[in-house]
Order: C-alpha cells, then structure tokens, then sequence
C-alpha cells in the first residue's frame, strides 16, 4: 500500500466528514487512527493513539488555554464590551463613519481579552450595530464593517486561534504573541482607511454623528483604563520575559477577578456561568487538538508533505510564489471549512513546506492565522456574517455580504504586506526576546 495514497485518501476523507457535520476533533482522530491502522497495524495505531492522546494532555502548555478563555469570560461579565465602543463612540463618533471606526477600534480592544472572531463580533455586534443603525448607517456597510472587525480577535493577542496553533506547531506562544501584535494593529488601520475612503465617496454611508463634549470623553475613557492596564500588564509581561504564557494567563485570571470585584458587579452566579462556559469550551478544544495531533502523526508516517516539498523545490518556484498558491489554497478551503478546522487540517501539511523554503514558523504562524480570518467574511460560509445576520433578520444575507467587499480589498492588501515585509512580524519577537 502506497503511504502517499493513504495520506491523500484520509485527506479526502476527512473533507467528507467535516462536509457532512461530524465534529472536527472526532473527524480528525477518526482519520488519523484509521490511517495508522492501514499503515502500519490496528494494534500499534491504537497504542500510538493512547500514548499521543497523554502526551498531549498533559502537556503544561495547554493549561494556558482554559485561563485565558476564564480571563475572557470575566472580564465579559465586568462589561469590558460595552465599555470599549462606548469610548470609541465618544471620541470618533462625530466623524463621518466615526460609529463604523468605533465599532473597529471596540472590536480590536475586546479582541484583545477574548480571542475569539465569533465572541468578538457577537458581542460588539450587540452593542454597536443598534447604535449605527439608529444614527442612519447604510445596514450592509455597517454590518459588514462589524463582521471585518471581528476578524480582529483571531490575530490580537492573547488568541485562542495562536494558542492552538502554538501547541499542535510546537512553537513558542509568547513569540506568536508578539509576533501578532504589529500584524493585528495595522490590520484594524487597514480597515479604518477603508471606512475612512467609503464615506468620503458617499458620506451617506456613515453620517456624522453629533460631538461629545471632552467633559464627557474623559469619564468614558477612566472607564477602560483598569482594562488596559490589565492587557498592557499580561501581553507585556509575557513579552519582557516576566512571565510564562501560563503563569501569564493565570496572572490574568486573578487581576481579571480583581477588577470585577472593584468594578461592583461581581456575583456568584455570573462567577459560575464564567467556569461553565469556559469548560464547555476548553473540553470541545481538547478534543480538537488531541485529533488534530493525531492527524499529524498520520500524515507524517505518509510522508505527504516530504512529497509535496519535493515538488515545489523541482518545480522551481520561488519562496514567495509558493506562499501565495498557499494563500489561494486556504482561501479556496475557507470557503467551505471553519478557521479551527482549517488550521487544523492544513498546518500538518504547509507548515513543513514552508520551513522548508526559508519561512520562519512563527511567521507562517501568523500567515495561516491571518488567511483563516478571511474564511470568517468572505461567502458562501462566511461565520461572521451569519452571526450578524442571526442578530438583524432584517438584513439580507446578500446586503451584508456586499457590505463586506472594500473590507476584503482591505484584506487581500494587508496580507499582501505580511507576505511581502515580513519583518512586520518577526520585529516584535526579537527586539522582545520573546
């Protein structure tokens, strides 16, 4: 039996299964424990499986994950969502568009405590797109500027997406951190310049609204401080080397809580359904990332990727080249695949090739991360999209995604700039020492 030919027909297979609705961690190990049986023998694939299995849950890294998604469900509960476009809203707001940069620069700040698209763009969504709508916003602009800028809690760290890729990549979480912050920043001003250009054109799009007073700006913002600080004190103290990614996350934790308490709002049952959420979510994960190490094992012993290297070198193509049909490869893959399960199926396989022509991983890291963000807005699936849709019924599917397409150009640009600069994310790492 030719390992290659296994290794290709588990990938078809496990498009079938994620195309059919089996959950992405049962499809992965499903695929990747068949494939060692084929290869190998059922009893070695089975031991093989156990021992994985362990090895990876007992890893001390992956405690990192369940603390951070806690710090973000706490700081949920301390009203940090509402609080950041509220001050966004308050200082750009009169502007026009200033309601759709606020809703970007609300997204890029709770982006940076939960870590997650979806949590992002549902809970700015709640909050914002109420307000643009009442202020006279065109509906598809404003939802589509919503569902971009929700992208943004994928790459701002601490990201859960990182943090997963960290793990079944072996890579530093601290330098994938780093790495993501000048990449996501200059991402949430590649959509402000967007927003700003749209409604120069047709200022219909985003009237201005009218201007808060600086009496009123400043209380807003002495509302967010205790937020910042707590982002500035985790991301930088992990960054300086004062913390590990978990002893980060659980600094996290603890201050988060802290902050709750002083806020006033702190109770028990918030407290509860914070640990709740967080378990459901971090058992869903484990699950994946067990699948998806079992997954790799399996396309490892196939020796795919060493084939699929092989050709890229005879067919001489440069390194950038090679990215780009990657960038194509994802996009295409994105269109039917969610971000996780997309990651998941593909780091296996690219990552290797793309250590192979000069890239670095933390780099590719950040590549992957940021061409799966796309998949959020981009049709026919398109999670966003939908998650802002489920919130305004009124809004046709077909109105929000035309809305998303200067935030694509946007997008397509700014991952342009990280394949060709990409300085732009190595920087950060090494004047760190991350």
């Amino acid at each position: 039996m030719i390992p290659e030919l296994v290794g290709l027909a588990g990938i078809a297979l496990l498009l079938i299964l994620l195309t059919f609705g089996v959950p992405i961690g049962v499809s992965l190990a499903l695929v990747g424990i068949g494939g060692l049986a084929l290869l190998i023998s059922p009893e070695a694939a089975l031991i093989k499986s156990g021992v994985v299995s362990f090895e990876t849950i007992s890893k001390y890294e992956l405690g990192v994950l369940p603390l951070f998604l806690l710090m973000a469900h706490i700081c949920f509960a301390a009203g940090a969502s509402r609080d950041f476009f509220d001050v966004a809203a308050k200082f750009v707001g009169h502007r026009r568009g200033g309601l759709a940069l606020a809703s970007i620069g609300g997204c890029a700040g709770f982006g940076a405590i939960s870590g997650s698209s979806l949590a992002t763009v549902a809970t700015i969504s709640s909050v914002a797109l109420p307000e643009m709508r009442k202020a006279g916003y065109h509906p598809g602009f404003a939802a589509g500027a919503l569902a971009a800028g929700g992208t943004l809690g994928s790459l701002i760290p601490p990201s859960g997406a990182l943090i997963v890729f960290g793990i079944i990549a072996e890579q530093s979480i601290g330098r994938l951190f780093a790495a993501a912050i000048i990449p996501g920043l200059s991402q949430a001003v590649f959509y402000m310049i967007a927003i700003a250009i749209l409604c120069t054109l047709k200022p219909a799009l985003g009237p201005s609204a009218a201007r808060v007073p600086w009496r009123e700006r400043l209380p807003a913002l002495r509302k967010i401080i205790d937020i910042l600080l707590l982002i500035v004190f985790v991301i930088g103290g992990l960054m300086v080397g004062w913390f590990t990614p978990t002893e980060a996350a659980s600094v996290g934790v603890v201050s988060a809580l802290l902050l709750w308490t002083l806020r006033g709002g702190f109770s028990r049952a918030a407290f509860a359904e914070a640990l709740r959420a967080t378990l459901r979510t971090t058992g869903m994960i484990y699950v994946v990332i067990i699948g998806a190490i079992l997954f790799a094992t399996f396309i490892s012993v196939t020796g795919i990727t060493d084939v699929l290297s092989g050709a890229v070198t005879d067919f001489h193509a440069s390194p950038v080249i090679a990215i780009i049909v990657m960038a194509l490869v994802l996009l295409l893959l994105g269109s039917f695949l969610d971000g996780l399960a997309l990651m998941l199926l593909t780091t296996p396989i690219f990552l290797p090739i793309a250590v192979d022509l000069g890239f670095s991983p933390i780099w590719f890291g950040i590549f992957l991360v940021r061409t799966m963000e796309i998949g959020f807005v981009h049709p026919p699936l398109g999670l966003n999209v939908y998650v802002i849709q489920a919130m305004a019924k009124d809004i046709p599917l077909g109105t929000i995604f035309r809305g998303i397409i200067p935030f694509l150009i946007a997008d397509f640009l700014h991952l342009g700039l990280i394949i060709a600069v990409p300085a732009l994310t190595l920087w950060l790492p090494e004047v760190a020492g991350a």
